[in-house]
């Protein structure tokens, strides 16, 4: 076996000294397709601590349903509502889509952050140019924190039985 050394002038001659064919790499960006049903809704499943949704959107007025009641009706508190109006605040499509989700588990802090998680993975569904917006303010990642398990020896999670000196 003998081993030939050569020198290179330039990159182009780099094709040659391997013995291959220069071949260019270019890299060809498709535009992601919307994933809509023949029903002309989006789908996605969103969640948070125990608790999963599974959201619809279709264009509309805006109205928002949650396990077949009135969104303003199933989340009470205002600071819910506002949660499941953040997307639609963010990338100014506000009353414009109409959203029908099941959720199941969890309270209803961690529902109303599951159901605003699946309508912001929906709308990157319905309108795939709206990820880089939804995706820069934290919309499309899971907020991973759930509850501490509890550990032997303790009360709960970290909490210690009290001391007793005598």
């Amino acid at each position: 076996m003998t081993e030939e050394t050569q020198t290179l002038d330039s990159l182009e001659d780099l094709g040659g000294a391997t013995g291959a064919a220069a071949v260019e790499a270019v890299e060809v960006v498709t535009p992601a397709e919307p994933q809509i049903d023949e029903h002309g809704r989006a789908y996605a499943t969103g969640k948070r601590k125990d608790a999963v949704a599974r959201v619809w959107i279709k264009p509309g007025s805006g109205k928002i349903t949650v396990n077949g009641r009135d969104g303003a009706q199933y989340f009470a508190r205002p600071t819910l509502q506002m949660l499941l109006q953040q997307p639609f605040e963010t990338v100014e499509r506000k009353d414009q889509y109409d959203v029908i989700c099941t959720v199941k588990g969890g309270g209803l802090s961690g529902q109303a952050g599951a159901v605003r998680h699946g309508i912001s993975k929906a709308l990157v569904n319905f309108e795939p140019t709206l990820r880089p917006i939804l995706k820069q303010n934290g919309f499309l990642t899971r907020d991973a924190r759930v509850v501490e398990r509890k550990k032997y020896g303790r009360a709960k999670a970290r909490r210690s039985f009290q001391f007793s000196k005598r």
